[in-house]
């Protein structure tokens, strides 16, 4: 893509963002909770497909009004307009996000949970705010890693704020609280294969300087990204925080593994697109009950 053709991209969507922002605050402010849902996910949509950025996804997502957590892997401030596009959902991010330009004002919208790693106290905090918006039917995503990686291996998953689920099971939300493990790739670019050596084009992580990351992004042609929802994971009153996140772990890693390689991980058991632990005769698996 040219520079021009990326600056005339870009002022649509600026022009999309004026027209939706409007509408959407004043849904938010009235309570009419679904337009303001739609909002976002119709501006994700338009940024992506201005940018020939293609998305599929396969498995079997939480039905409308369910209340979910997310635990996903993340490689890109992509994987937000990604995961945006999709449906109605919000994010929980660290708080620096919040004073990023564009960024920090699409997050606020979109009704993001920012997270003060510097306070002690923010986890708590955090949990109890998702654990209310849980409660209340939404769908939240927490990329697990605490921060992004280059899509190729997965950093182990954090589960102090896997906490929000038991902190809603406790109040006075659902008996179980649904745990989704999503895994987000990037397998295709101009219609070939990505191999390791382009996955910075589209990954930033580590110390990588945004402004070159984003010219190598637009110059290089349409991407595509595969969302796989993994099996779900039922959390109840007395799973153990840790082990559900376990679970969740290992079954994005294995949805990763499979789109790099293009086969499922030596000696699993395929269940959809998740990698099974041993399970019991009434089907439940190591003490984590099945949805």
């Amino acid at each position: 893509m040219t520079r021009v053709g990326t600056i005339l991209r870009l002022a649509l969507c600026a022009l999309a963002f004026g027209l939706m922002v409007g509408p959407h605050l004043l849904s938010r402010r009235y309570g009419r909770g679904r337009l303001a849902g739609d909002l976002p996910t119709r501006f994700h949509r338009t940024f992506l497909r201005l940018f020939g950025v293609r998305v599929t996804q396969s498995g079997t997502p939480p039905a409308p009004g369910e209340p979910a957590l997310v635990l996903a892997n993340h490689i890109s401030w992509l994987d937000i307009l990604v995961l945006g596009s999709l449906r109605p959902l919000s994010f929980v991010a660290k708080s620096e996000i919040a004073a990023w330009p564009v960024i920090g004002t699409l997050a606020r919208l979109q009704r993001t949970v920012f997270i003060d790693r510097a306070r002690r106290a923010a986890t708590a905090d955090v949990n109890a705010t998702v654990a209310d918006r849980l409660a209340g039917g939404d769908l939240i995503v927490l990329f697990a890693e605490g921060t992004t990686g280059d899509g190729t291996r997965l950093l182990p998953f954090r589960s102090s704020l896997v906490g929000a689920a038991r902190a809603a099971i406790d109040g006075t939300g659902p008996e179980r609280i649904r745990l989704q493990p999503l895994a987000i790739t990037y397998p295709r670019r101009n219609g070939l294969p990505l191999v390791r050596a382009e996955r910075p084009g589209i990954a930033w992580y580590g110390d990588m300087e945004l402004a070159p990351h984003l010219s190598d992004f637009f110059a290089n042609g349409p991407v595509d990204v595969h969302v796989v929802w993994g099996a779900p994971i039922a959390f109840e009153a007395g799973t153990d925080r840790k082990r559900a996140t376990a679970l969740a772990q290992a079954s994005v890693r294995d949805a990763l593994q499979r789109a790099v390689t293009g086969r499922p991980p030596k000696g699993a058991v395929w269940s959809g697109t998740r990698r099974l632990p041993d399970t019991a005769s009434d089907g439940t698996a190591s003490g984590i009950p099945a949805l």
